[in-house]
């Protein structure tokens, strides 16, 4: 659930520092900055982000700023996998592949049979519209 966002991975001149461009904004108007990852409590989108940054490991800081997200890195890293962090920021349910077979069928709700529209019953005639119309209907005075 949810669509990837295009980042583009921009190098600076400093190694240590790494820019990625979005096809959507991250934050406000404003500029967002982390030293350290923020507190659960804080809930924007720039916070999550910023979270996920710090959880994947040699992050110092980051810099968020519309479509701009600007991550300083520590001790020699260099930033592998931290496009993807960006990427997947609001894929929900991420990768799939290791639950449930792939021939399984998809789940259904359930569906009252008064739900079901009349050309998905056996008879059409019987569908509760159908025989709540019958009824109603005026007698034949032939």
């Amino acid at each position: 659930m949810g669509q990837p966002i295009t980042v583009l991975e921009k190098p600076s001149s400093n190694p240590a520092v790494i820019r990625f461009e979005t096809n959507r904004p991250l934050s406000g108007m404003g500029h967002e900055r982390y030293s350290e990852a923020p507190s659960e409590m804080l809930t924007k989108t720039g916070d999550e982000l910023a979270r996920r940054l710090f959880a994947a490991g040699g992050v110092e800081a980051v810099h968020i700023n519309g479509n701009i997200v600007t991550v300083t890195l520590g001790g020699g890293r260099t930033g592998a996998g931290l496009g993807d962090i960006v990427r997947e920021l609001f894929l929900h349910y991420g990768d799939q592949t290791g639950g449930e077979p792939a021939s399984a069928p998809p789940a259904e709700a359930p569906v009252d049979e008064g739900d079901r529209a009349p050309e998905t019953l056996a008879d059409p005639g019987e569908a509760p519209a159908a025989v709540a119309a019958e009824g109603s209907a005026p007698a034949d005075e032939g």
